[in-house]
């Protein structure tokens, strides 16, 4: 027979389930632009173009338990000659959250689910260029961790410091 006191118990005594639960429920493009300006004298231009990278990250809650991650990403390569092409693309996701504390709720918004969503939205971006006629933009990965906690520490910091004299 097996012992109870090895049994882990997730719910509560009245039968409903207190464990910290969250699950993707959809991800898709919100909102994606290409522009190409300059075609088709850009295929001509003999410059590499400087590429410049942004991103944003949004969290939004739409329902009781629900919760729309997004991640803005926009890109604009240029060159001596003008705008090569601009892409905006937003990319979101929808988690279900249920039991989870609030202290958990804002590292996993802004560092845990675009982490796993980045991976998604890297491709959608690197068709929509490659489709735009250009070589495709393979994103290096972003360690939205490091982002948050560098954040984090640096709201610390400023919080800690007298405000300024008037």
């Amino acid at each position: 027979m097996a012992d109870e006191a090895d049994t882990i118990q997730t719910s509560a005594g009245n039968g409903a389930d207190t464990s910290p639960q969250i699950a993707l429920i959809s991800q898709y493009v919100k909102d994606l632009s290409f522009e190409n300006p300059n075609s088709p004298a850009v295929y001509q231009w003999p410059d590499q173009p400087q590429i410049d990278v942004q991103f944003n990250i949004g969290a939004d809650k739409v329902g009781d338990e629900v919760v729309e991650v997004s991640l803005k990403i926009e890109v604009k390569a240029t060159a001596p000659q003008g705008t090569a092409f601009a892409v905006e693309l937003l990319y979101a996701a929808l988690f279900g959250m249920r039991n989870v504390p609030d202290d958990q709720l804002q590292p996993f918004m802004l560092a845990e689910a675009p982490r796993l969503i980045f991976p998604f939205a890297r491709r959608v971006l690197a068709d929509a260029i490659r489709d735009g006629g250009f070589p495709p933009l393979l994103l290096d990965p972003i360690d939205f961790g490091g982002l948050y906690e560098q954040q984090a520490q640096a709201i610390a910091q400023t919080a800690g410091e007298p405000a300024g004299h008037a």
